[in-house]
């Protein structure tokens, strides 16, 4: 069957449980995770967006990975929790889209998925408020952080990595991670440290 043309945008917010700054991006995938191995919730508020003829404005989705060793060894571990309100069309769709089926940002990252852990529903809610921001999905994902900020006392703006390469944006807002709880798809991480790393950036995502 041939993936329709799709797109989405909005809002992304992202923990990791890397040390702030996480290396992976700043060494090309190719750096050791600071905990020796990564685990990560990526959140997307989809503002506007469609699957073909489906309608995907308002939903949001989480996608929960871990990678064992450095991220450009492969062998990750990646599964997706869905806002409850979606339809089994949208479910779908959002699965497509997330695991790089469909071809978009995420297809070149597909071949280094080893495990797909699948896809569990829940109540999303993401909410920014300026530089802070929280997500919560059932029980199964609480997390927050706040983007951090330069020397310079008048900024008003966090600081940015530039031209990351990142599949949702090659610019993004660094930011510390005040809590990270993920209890889905068979991934368990508690962290409350303060000291992990975030990120977040608006995304636009298409198939071609």
């Amino acid at each position: 069957m041939t993936t329709p043309a799709w797109n989405i945008s909005g809002q992304y917010v992202e923990t990791c449980n890397c040390d702030f700054v996480c290396p992976c991006i700043l060494g090309q995938m190719a750096v050791r995770p600071s905990k020796g191995s990564c685990i990560f919730a990526m959140a997307m508020q989809v503002e506007r967006g469609s699957f073909g003829d489906v309608p995907l404005n308002g939903l949001m989705f989480i996608v929960l990975g871990m990678t064992p060793e450095e991220m450009g060894k492969g062998n990750w571990s990646v599964g997706v929790v869905i806002d409850e309100r979606a339809t089994a069309a949208q479910r779908d769709a959002i699965t497509a889209i997330a695991s790089g089926a469909a071809g978009g940002p995420m297809a070149p990252l597909s071949g280094l998925i080893g495990k797909f852990l699948g896809v569990e529903q829940a109540p999303i809610r993401i909410e920014q408020d300026g530089k802070k921001f929280t997500v919560t999905a059932g029980r199964l994902v609480d997390m927050a952080g706040e983007g951090a900020m330069g020397i310079d006392p008048n900024a008003t703006e966090p600081m940015y990595l530039e031209n990351t390469g990142h599949p949702v944006s090659s610019r993004l807002a660094v930011a510390h991670a005040s809590k990270s709880h993920v209890h889905a798809l068979g991934l368990t991480w508690d962290d409350v440290s303060g000291k992990n790393n975030g990120h977040y950036a608006p995304f636009n995502w298409r198939s071609a």
